[in-house]
């Protein structure tokens, strides 16, 4: 069973940083998308960035481009969500994700989630 791991939430004031990580417990080139996703009270999940299985962007929430930075270290097997330039919208549940493909669906894997705070 995939296990992921995330780390790196706290409390932080507008325009602090804060990096997540993800620690996956197999090789993270197994899956096909690796991700963040966040979920603050009362909204739904929501999709922050993804990389592809080549380690490319696919994907950033219009809402923090150009404020979060996600990256891996293939080595290491983890994923990272470097967020600079933090405001208080940002305050939720953050969660890594983990995507594959099997044969006739997409599984998907996900940690326990770490919650960023960020005060006005």
């Amino acid at each position: 069973q995939v296990q992921l791991v995330e780390s790196g939430g706290g409390f932080v004031q507008a325009g602090g940083s804060l990096k997540l990580s993800c620690a996956a417990s197999e090789s993270i080139l197994s899956f096909n998308f690796e991700g963040w996703y966040r979920q603050a009270p009362g909204k739904e999940r929501e999709l922050v960035a993804q990389l592809n299985q080549g380690g490319s962007v696919e994907y950033y929430a219009d809402s923090v481009k150009g404020r979060f930075t996600i990256s891996r270290d293939v080595d290491k097997n983890t994923v990272s969500l470097q967020m600079n330039s933090l405001k208080p919208e940002d305050t939720a549940d953050y969660y890594c994700n983990a995507r594959r493909w099997n044969t006739l669906q997409w599984d998907d894997y996900w940690g326990q989630g770490t919650q960023v705070t960020v005060s006005s």
